[in-house]
């Protein structure tokens, strides 16, 4: 039997570093709009819910296809605001109100606006084939010039060694062919079995067992600071020709 999936979108409206962040324009559309277009393309997810606090995000939200069915409580709209609640808050409504009992939430923020939709496809598809899993997470790969094995400390005489545990230079694997592969979360997609949050004395939305979503480099956009934005322009005007 599949499981009941769906989305959650975050949006609110005091962005600090990018004010108004989303729903600035971002190549011809708001930014929230890529996300909510991708959702709706991936033709996986009965229902695409915005959070947010903001009338105007909200507006702007519904005009391109997502359902606003609460607004958010300011109180979880603050800059140190973490997931967690917000998607409670979003479960706990949808079962007060609709009497609705959701398994999984599939998160995407606005800031990610590289996702495609076959991204959101997979992960639907994994969250419905993939056992004993209690969340999933996009990654990419970190490139072998930045990986954890080739991070370096220096001391006050400016001597150098390995961060992660003191290793010698010499001692070192220096070849990038050598190196084993590393990942990084990349912020494009993220999937929370719900008993994990509503069923727990610890709640956590990740949950033990976190199944790596591998996802070409070139989608992993996270856009936090106007340097963030004008990179991500440039690299989505060439992925325009690789969407589907």
């Amino acid at each position: 039997m599949k499981n009941s999936i769906v989305c959650v979108i975050p949006a609110r409206g005091g962005s600090k570093r990018v004010p108004r962040k989303n729903i600035k324009n971002f190549l011809g559309k708001p930014l929230l709009a890529w996300t909510i277009e991708a959702a709706k393309k991936s033709e996986v997810l009965p229902r695409i819910i915005l959070s947010t606090e903001d009338d105007e995000i909200a507006n702007v939200g519904k005009k391109y296809g997502a359902e606003v069915p609460f607004m958010r409580p300011k109180k979880l709209a603050q800059d140190k605001t973490p997931a967690l609640p917000v998607v409670e808050h979003a479960i706990d409504w949808l079962k007060r109100n609709e009497n609705m009992e959701v398994d999984w939430i599939i998160f995407l923020e606005p800031s990610s606006p590289g996702r495609q939709p076959f991204h959101i496809r997979e992960v639907a598809d994994l969250i419905n084939k993939a056992k004993n899993i209690d969340s999933i997470v996009g990654v990419s790969e970190i490139p072998p010039h930045f990986s954890p094995l080739k991070a370096l400390k220096m001391d006050k005489s400016n001597l150098i060694s390995r961060y992660t545990d003191g290793e010698l230079i010499k001692n070192l694997t220096h070849r990038n062919q050598d190196i084993s592969s590393t990942y990084f979360i990349n912020s494009s997609i993220y999937a929370f079995k719900v008993s994990n949050f509503l069923k727990s004395d610890s709640p956590s939305l990740w949950g033990n067992r976190v199944l790596g979503y591998k996802m070409d480099s070139i989608y992993a956009l996270d856009i936090d600071t106007p340097e963030d934005w004008a990179v991500a322009e440039m690299k989505m005007k060439h992925l325009h020709s690789y969407a589907v």
